[in-house]
């Protein structure tokens, strides 16, 4: 089974889910310095359709303009054979929001593997690599709804969402007629 690895960047899929025994990961990011298997922005890929089994996006879509998800999400489905899935994980714009409200915005949200990660470095993307990387600005922001609304219009079905840690989870499923 292939899963295709969206803006990868320098990571790999979390082998948990994606054993390699049992999964081939394909690497797409649009910077080609993180070296992955496909050089191509996520609304636009140079992926046959139907022509892998899951789709794993974490923490790039909100490095998007809002108008540019529905075409990402689009491509995620298209390039999923039928009965495929789709696995995306974003920053939980309703906790940052929460905090930010409450007069903590600068505060230490949580220590990640990069460093500590305030409620603002959530919205608007991780201050220290933002100044450095044209792509890793947020440009757009989702809430448990709205994530549900934008997996359910692209067509995905059978869609959870999740809260957990400062992040949302998501899995859609693509139909298996293909439709």
């Amino acid at each position: 089974m292939r899963v295709l690895h969206v803006g990868c960047g320098p990571s790999r899929v979390p082998e948990v889910i994606f054993s390699p025994a049992e999964w081939t990961e394909v690497r797409l990011d649009i910077d080609p310095g993180v070296k992955p298997d496909i050089v191509a922005s996520i609304t636009s890929m140079p992926v046959e359709d139907a022509s892998v089994q899951a789709v794993y996006s974490a923490h790039n879509l909100e490095h998007l303009a809002p108008w540019e998800v529905p075409q990402a999400l689009a491509e995620f489905r298209r390039a999923l054979a039928p009965g495929g899935f789709v696995m995306v994980a974003v920053p939980d714009l309703q906790q940052a929001a929460r905090r930010i409200a409450d007069g903590e915005g600068h505060a230490v949200a949580y220590e990640a593997p990069c460093g500590p990660i305030t409620a603002f470095d959530i919205v608007f993307g991780w201050s220290r690599a933002t100044a450095s990387n044209a792509w890793m600005p947020h440009r757009c922001g989702f809430t448990l709804e709205t994530l549900h609304e934008l997996l359910c219009a692209a067509g995905f079905k059978d869609v959870l969402v999740r809260s957990t840690a400062w992040q949302l989870e998501a899995v859609g499923v693509k139909d298996g007629n293909g439709a």
